[in-house]
């Protein structure tokens, strides 16, 4: 995915600063893509050299060099045409994955530890998704279309994490029957 898209899209969702644009950015896009404030000011640099966007200072009478972002329509256009391409599927890399299969050859390497603070990672976010879910959806209220997209989106990270959670607890289970008492 391109960072200039996701960027366009939060634009079209509120007209903002870069800093504003980086703070909400980390707060919804950012929990499936990640970007760095330093990577989010050049691209907003190069969409505006492109065309996709235009700043223009910010109402604070020039005391700071503030921009506000929105998007023009040669951007809109590059958005619906990028929003239609096919994506490609994402395979799954993770070389924890092959610290276990070192596990299986050599034997017992104590990985235990490893899935304990992966348990503890993946527990922490789905508690997180799911506060955002209790605030953002809850049960009865009709939601705009807008908001039923965003709350599917939402429900992929709930899946994801709790099928991490689900699979930590079966990794433990099976390092634990054949560990060495410590």
């Amino acid at each position: 995915m391109s960072l200039s898209h996701a960027l366009m899209t939060s634009l079209l969702e509120k007209s903002s600063s870069g800093y504003d644009l980086a703070r909400r950015f980390d707060k919804s896009i950012g929990y499936f893509w990640r970007a760095t404030h330093q990577q989010i000011y050049r691209e907003l640099a190069r969409m505006e050299k492109a065309g996709w966007i235009a700043s223009e200072a910010a109402p604070d009478g020039g005391r700071t060099r503030k921009k506000i972002y929105q998007v023009l329509d040669a951007g809109r256009t590059e958005l619906e045409r990028w929003a239609r391409e096919p994506a490609p599927l994402v395979d799954m890399r993770d070389e924890f994955m092959v610290r276990l299969r070192a596990d299986a050859v050599i034997g017992p390497l104590g990985l235990h530890g490893e899935v304990e603070r992966r348990l503890a990672l993946h527990t922490t976010k789905l508690a997180a998704y799911r506060a955002i879910e209790a605030r953002d959806f809850p049960d009865g209220k009709p939601l705009t279309r807008e908001a039923r997209i965003q709350h599917l989106i939402l429900q992929t990270g709930l899946m994801y994490e709790q099928s991490w959670v689900h699979w930590c607890d079966n990794a433990l289970t099976v390092l634990a029957q054949d560990e060495p008492a410590c």
